[in-house]
């Protein structure tokens, strides 16, 4: 398994940036003949997943008290949890209920938050709960999410 990161980007441009990036790695893995999935759940059962975890901020996010507005936009999201679930994953939501276990540092199929915790939907880090700024992680998208239906 191998993470990547694409960003920080703004608004759409971060949805190109991500499919050059897949496509990259399909030719490089080419190279070396290796082949790439970006299957959420490779291994039925009680195993690990992969996600394709979003990080989300406004300018008010990361000034100084941005932590209101984070905690502002979580209810937003918990709003359209089921819709979004569906745009998650290349298959209408169905390849990412089998990575939605609650455990194995994945969220569960329905929707939580929290500070620092990585088997939440949303996981505000500790160090923005410290700082009282900075960024949101939406954990619910699966390794084969559409970028562009996810943004």
């Amino acid at each position: 398994q191998w993470e990547f990161q694409v960003g920080p980007t703004a608004g759409t441009r971060v949805s190109d940036d991500l499919w050059l990036a897949r496509y990259l790695l399909h030719r490089l893995s080419e190279e070396f003949g290796l082949a790439v999935s970006f299957h959420p759940k490779l291994i039925p059962g009680a195993s690990g997943a992969c996600g394709g975890h979003v990080n989300i901020s406004t300018a008010s996010m990361r000034e100084e008290g941005g932590i209101r507005h984070i905690k502002a936009a979580i209810p937003r999201l918990e709003r359209t949890h089921t819709q979004f679930l569906s745009l998650c994953d290349a298959h209408g939501g169905a390849d990412n209920q089998a990575r939605l276990i609650g455990f194995f540092c994945t969220a569960s199929g329905n929707f939580t938050y929290g500070v620092e915790n990585r088997d939440a939907c949303v996981r505000i880090p500790r160090q923005v709960a410290l700082d009282k700024k900075g960024f949101l992680e939406d954990r619910r998208p699966a390794s084969n999410f559409d970028p562009y239906l996810v943004t």
